[in-house]
């Protein structure tokens, strides 16, 4: 018998980074994929093509960018997750982009998670993107009154610990769906994509 019996799977997925055979069926469907990742911190956005060189990214987005847009909440809740969406899809209805595919890389399918929040964002957005409905957020949760919700029902100490954030930034928590919906039209109003 000559050489090993067994096979090394592919750097990538050794690492924990790439699974080959769903990002085959991928770049298969021949649209272009509209790539959500997310941090603790952050989310980020963005529809990339492929060709003979390898992956090219057409636009993109920050949550980091929303502060811009007039966001002063956190960057890696699930209003921002849905506004980072829709950001990018504003950008790619402007570079042709008419439809899509989700590609979520290795995290879990979650039903309400923030990346199908962002999902739903870049679909209202005008790009034609599958999806099944059952599994985007409710509407008051892509608004934040969940947030409210559980803020009102904190005691103020608990209040100030779980909320500096928005406390810094002088963020009225109980104003976060109305805030939303004014960071929501100044994407849409803003030339300057």
């Amino acid at each position: 018998m000559i050489g090993p019996r067994y096979a090394v799977p592919f750097r990538r997925r050794r690492e924990g980074k790439t699974d080959f055979r769903c990002r085959k069926r991928l770049l298969y469907s021949g649209k272009s994929r509209f790539v959500v990742r997310k941090s603790i911190n952050h989310i980020w956005t963005q529809v990339i093509d492929m060709n003979e060189k390898g992956d090219n990214v057409i636009v993109s987005s920050h949550s980091k960018e929303l502060s811009g847009h007039g966001w002063k909440g956190p960057c890696s809740n699930t209003p921002t997750a849905y506004l980072t969406g829709y950001l990018c899809g504003i950008r790619a209805k402007k570079a042709g982009i008419k439809e899509a595919i989700l590609d979520i890389g290795l995290y879990d399918v979650v039903k309400g998670s923030k990346l199908f929040a962002c999902l739903k964002g870049f679909a209202d957005a005008g790009v034609e993107i599958p999806f099944d409905k059952s599994i985007i957020p409710s509407e008051e949760r892509i608004k934040g009154q969940h947030i409210v919700a559980y803020y009102e029902g904190l005691s103020e100490e608990d209040q100030s610990k779980k909320f500096s954030k928005y406390l810094k930034e002088n963020v009225d928590v109980t104003k976060i769906p109305e805030l939303f919906e004014k960071t929501k039209d100044n994407i849409l109003s803003n030339k300057q994509q």
